[in-house]
């Protein structure tokens, strides 16, 4: 009888410190996803002051903005230099006028 109690107690603390660890487990992934979160938001947020500078039009900010949105980071970064490019060109052209 004692037997039996012990084993159940044995079991029941088996299953509580497997419990415990995977709560542990859970909580480190979770501290690593808020971290990939805030890196995440403050590209986001660096990316958008960078088109608030960039644009000289609504319509270019609203362009890369859409970008943004439907294709990603890279694909909104690459519009930007071709924004720049184009910005380097025309005022090249006029100043050599």
């Amino acid at each position: 009888m004692t037997l039996t109690l012990n084993n159940r107690s044995r079991n029941k603390e088996s299953s509580l410190t497997q419990a415990l660890r995977q709560i542990q487990q859970l909580n480190s992934k979770i501290a690593v996803l808020e971290q990939q979160h805030q890196d995440y938001v403050q590209k986001q947020q660096n990316l958008i002051s960078a088109i608030a500078e960039i644009c000289v039009s609504p319509i270019q900010e609203i362009q890369a903005l859409r970008i943004l949105i439907y294709k990603g980071e890279a694909a909104c970064r690459q519009y930007l230099r071709s924004v720049l490019v184009k910005q380097r060109k025309t005022s090249s052209s006029s100043g050599a006028q």
